[in-house]
């Protein structure tokens, strides 16, 4: 079924969803919430799928979702599929933000509100909620420069679809531009990372290391997946342990390299209460509320523009010296934290 086939199912999927009104936000009886991920093979995801079932079955709303496998072709399919399947609201992870529009406008012309989770999707009928990326990036910049005030910087950036990449980019030159202008910090190489997998970065790694005869003083990666990508090119030169290199997500291999010290910091974003709110917004307008009626909305302009819904969310950094905070949150077991680890290398591992 094509984009254009399914306008009219979509059109009856949106009488039912509008009929109801706000029925809809007392309980989520009669509400499916269709998942579209980009990439379900990264660990984060799975943390995330969790919270929003969990969210969706205190309101008896029912979980579809679809894998698009890093395929921005199949992403547009599968929403297809979910929309056919009766989704009432959609929550979008875009594998490229540009290449989702057509299927999130012919959702919302059908009247099927649609959140975008996590990536931007340049679209003000759909609502964005996410961490501040920009922050994101402005704390991977601090701690990396905490261990290297001066020196040779690589920059392992994440996917170009995805604007999240731009964003923590731009927030992590706002920290090193200073140092920059001033000559203590120079960048010997940045490169994208295709579809944010580990392999790519580890790829883009050994590049500049040769370019550069492995003089790399730090290393600014954008997610924990290219972190070990990056992690992994150092350790094959020796380098592993002794150059500072940042990530995101907490994923339990990354808080173990932190623990380790191959890994220098890691930002957290509780995924869980991003997946909870998620959903939360997505019964909320499939049963009839405004975008900008929901609580803690606040205005955000695009780099297009656009005005935008959204809700960002606090990102946290995680060091070998808070690591408790993440066990702590049962986030993560001290024992996958320690692994390996040292005894008395690291607070948390005793």
């Amino acid at each position: 079924m094509t984009i254009l086939k399914f306008a009219l199912a979509g059109a009856m999927f949106s009488m039912a969803a509008i009929g109801s009104g706000s029925a809809f936000a007392q309980d989520g009886k009669d509400i499916t919430v269709g998942v579209s991920w980009s990439n379900f093979q990264e660990e984060r995801w799975k943390t995330d799928e969790a919270a929003i079932k969990k969210a969706l079955d205190a309101v008896g709303a029912k979980y579809i979702s679809a894998d698009a496998q890093s395929s921005a072709a199949k992403q547009l399919t599968d929403v297809e599929s979910l929309i056919s399947q009766g989704a009432n609201a959609l929550i979008i992870l875009a594998q490229d933000s540009a290449a989702i529009g057509p299927a999130v406008q012919t959702a919302v012309n059908n009247g099927i509100p649609v959140v975008g989770y996590d990536r931007l999707i340049e679209n003000p009928d759909a609502f964005y909620i996410t961490f501040d990326n920009k922050e994101v990036g402005r704390i991977q910049a601090r701690e990396v420069e905490k261990v290297a005030p001066e020196g040779n910087y690589a920059f392992i950036k994440g996917s170009s679809a995805d604007p999240n990449a731009d964003f923590l980019f731009s927030g992590q030159m706002e920290v090193l531009k200073p140092a920059i202008d001033a000559g203590k910090i120079k960048n010997v190489g940045e490169a994208y990372t295709d579809g944010w997998l580990p392999a790519n970065a580890q790829q883009n790694m050994e590049q500049i290391l040769t370019a550069n005869n492995n003089d790399v003083d730090a290393v600014v990666a954008s997610n924990d997946g290219t972190a070990g990508g990056a992690i992994a090119a150092l350790a094959a030169q020796g380098l592993a342990g002794s150059v500072p290199v940042s990530g995101q997500d907490a994923d339990q291999a990354a808080l173990n390299r932190i623990a380790l010290g191959t890994q220098t910091v890691s930002v957290w974003k509780d995924s869980r209460e991003l997946g909870k709110r998620a959903a939360e917004i997505a019964v909320e307008l499939a049963g009839g509320k405004k975008m900008n009626e929901i609580e803690g909305v606040e205005e955000f302009d695009s780099p297009n523009g656009m005005k935008l819904e959204s809700i960002f969310l606090t990102p946290i950094a995680i060091t070998k010296d808070n690591l408790d905070k993440v066990i702590d949150a049962g986030w993560v077991s001290k024992e996958t934290v320690c692994q390996g680890v040292k005894e008395g290398t690291v607070p948390v591992c005793g």
